[in-house]
């Protein structure tokens, strides 16, 4: 259902923030461009596991994938950016908080217990050292708030993304009805000050023991939360109509030109700032894309499924490749020749292949049984003053050519209730 309704009614107050009755609108249109590149981020960190691993042992051929890939850590920060951005976008009015922790805990907990075991497995095969500490707390996704070596980069290691992720899934809905005051001119300073304050954290680290300066900046939940925040604040001011980014093929520009220039000429201290100022940059432009219906090249078929199947494949793919490589002897040691680039090539395969199960047989069916159901939110009735109702042929009839009305975003007493998008649908 449609209801279009006077325009005036948005920003009565004079902040931006939609005030007045609640109106109908169509729900948040899906992101399928944000699904797509979420496969673009979990290629970059496995390029830059690929990499770290030694497994091209040509010095050439090695130098090319150690410059392609060195910024390739920051693929978690995308996600983690991508996070904050579609939680908000996809928060529904009346939404539980229990509802959105289970949703959450049914999307990442399954795999991470199927890949918690396999890591266990082969941990015992090789007979490597388990800590019992460090085991529980992986299992229980408390590890990257235990600073101690080898306990937050414990059983599968890249699970420590999913402790920093639990993490700001409790947040968000303690924090969301602030968000949702928030001016927009509070908003566009997060966007622009976490990149800065990521910057600062470098300096900063001077102020935490030595041995701890790792897991602070790159792993403690509350500094990676800057991120998310940031992804937060992106989607709110989206979802507004007040975002002011640069459309996607710009934005795309940019990130290439960051990464090229940051892999080669900046120091490492500013590349996660640098990165996390460009996804944002790419993440929104996508997502206004997919909201007024333009094509990209990330919203195909086949980038929807790369994308699905990105959060197994980033479970999987760093234990798939150290199990091989001890099993074959080449460990810290890599491949002659061709032979790198081609066992690369067969990781990422195997990978894919095993993703692919995986987000079959274990993902897809583990959310259908233990997600909630989604519940229809209620439409609540209108309370005076009314606005005043515009028939959609009126509406279309007033507005200058190629023009399409605005529909303001919902305002009601609960300070859940989310904001629907408010800005323009058309292309422009």
């Amino acid at each position: 259902m449609d209801v279009r309704v006077h325009p005036t009614v948005a920003g009565a107050d004079g902040t931006g923030t939609p005030t007045g009755t609640p109106v109908v609108d169509a729900p948040p249109s899906r992101l399928p461009s944000l699904t797509g590149l979420r496969w673009i981020a979990a290629l970059l960190v496995f390029g830059f596991h690929a990499a770290t691993m030694g497994i091209v042992a040509e010095p050439a051929l090695k130098a090319v994938v150690d410059k392609t890939f060195a910024l390739g850590l920051s693929g978690v920060e995308f996600f983690f950016v991508l996070s904050g951005f579609v939680l908000v976008w996809s928060a529904r009015p009346g939404q539980r908080r229990r509802d959105l922790w289970r949703r959450r805990l049914a999307k990442i907990y399954p795999n991470h217990l199927v890949t918690w075991a396999a890591a266990l497995l082969v941990g015992w095969w090789f007979a490597d050292p388990l800590p019992l500490r460090a085991t529980v707390e992986n299992l229980l996704l408390v590890q990257a708030w235990d600073p101690t070596p080898g306990h937050f980069y414990s059983v599968n290691t890249v699970s420590w993304s999913l402790s920093c992720e639990l993490f700001f899934y409790l947040a968000l809905p303690f924090a969301l009805p602030v968000v949702r005051r928030m001016r927009p001119a509070a908003l566009a300073a997060v966007v622009v000050a976490v990149p800065l304050l990521i910057v600062a954290l470098w300096p900063a680290q001077q102020l935490v023991p030595e041995t701890d300066r790792w897991w602070f900046t790159q792993i403690f939940p509350v500094v990676r939360s800057m991120e998310f925040w940031l992804g937060v604040a992106a989607a709110e001011l989206l979802r507004r109509g007040r975002w002011r980014g640069p459309g996607l093929a710009v934005a795309s520009g940019i990130f290439v030109a960051t990464w090229l220039v940051a892999a080669l000429w900046v120091r490492a201290e500013l590349w996660a700032g640098l990165m996390a100022a460009t996804y944002v940059l790419v993440i929104a432009a996508a997502a206004r894309a997919d909201v007024q219906d333009r094509p990209t090249p990330w919203r195909g078929r086949r980038m929807r499924w790369l994308g699905e199947v990105s959060f197994a494949f980033y479970l999987v793919h760093v234990l798939v490749m150290v199990t091989v490589l001890r099993l074959t002897g080449h460990r810290g040691e890599g491949l002659p020749g061709w032979w790198g680039p081609v066992a690369v090539l067969g990781f990422l395969l195997v990978n894919l292949v095993l993703a692919g199960l995986l987000h079959r047989w274990v993902e897809t069916p583990m959310m259908r049984r233990l997600a909630p159901p989604r519940r229809r939110p209620a439409v609540e009735p209108p309370t005076a003053p009314e606005p005043a109702v515009v028939p959609e042929s009126a509406a279309s009839a007033a507005a200058p050519p190629g023009a399409v009305a605005r529909v303001p975003a919902q305002r009601s007493g609960d300070p859940d209730q989310p904001l629907t998008y408010a800005g323009r649908r058309d292309p422009v």
